[in-house]
């Protein structure tokens, strides 16, 4: 059925969901089943463990992050691996993903999850740590530097947006950082014309 989401669909929201208010650690299987409202012998007839599952829920993250990236023109290689497609992108492309990210990880309820639960988990574990710099830390500042050409450059255009994301986390419901972030962002066209 149309607008339905498959049961794979809900166990992977449902655990998200659980993860990011109450802690990979502290949620198993038989918690994201009933969150679900299955049983977990139905869970493991999609999901092998709830390592599956969290697996699950980041190739879908990359996914997405990935169709944004090729959605606004912007390379998908890491930057040491194609110099030259990062040097021709251009700034006014990633100004748009960068819009389009923060939208993403504000607005989007399983990107938004996946967000609040990184944030948390990092402090938890090496691997939530190591994952929290890709998504939102050394990983952006890294694909900013790559386009822009210097990791200066790039913390003056990732950090004003990396701080935006805790001043929309203090009221999600205003438009404030949403707007901010615009004029931020704006400032950086006239800086790299012809880009």
């Amino acid at each position: 059925m149309e607008g339905r989401k498959s049961t794979k669909e809900r166990i992977l929201s449902a655990a998200l969901e659980l993860f990011a208010r109450e802690g990979y650690e502290a949620v198993g299987v038989a918690r994201i089943a009933q969150a679900v409202g299955i049983k977990a012998p139905s869970l493991y007839k999609h999901f092998a463990s709830k390592r599956a599952v969290f697996e699950a829920i980041l190739r879908r993250m990359e996914e997405l992050d990935a169709e944004a990236a090729a959605a606004c023109s912007l390379p998908l290689a890491p930057p040491g691996a194609d110099p030259a497609t990062y040097a021709r992108a251009a700034v006014s492309d990633l100004v748009a993903f960068a819009k389009r990210q923060f939208r993403f990880w504000t607005r989007d309820p399983f990107a938004s999850a996946f967000r609040r639960m990184v944030t948390v988990e990092q402090h938890r574990s090496e691997e939530m740590a190591a994952l929290y710099q890709n998504c939102f830390g050394t990983g952006p500042l890294d694909y900013t530097a790559g386009i822009l050409g210097s990791r200066e450059e790039a913390v003056a255009f990732y950090g004003g947006m990396f701080l935006l994301y805790a001043v929309h986390d203090a009221d999600p419901a205003s438009p404030a950082a949403a707007k901010l972030l615009d004029k931020h962002l704006s400032r950086w066209l006239p800086r790299h014309r012809g880009r």
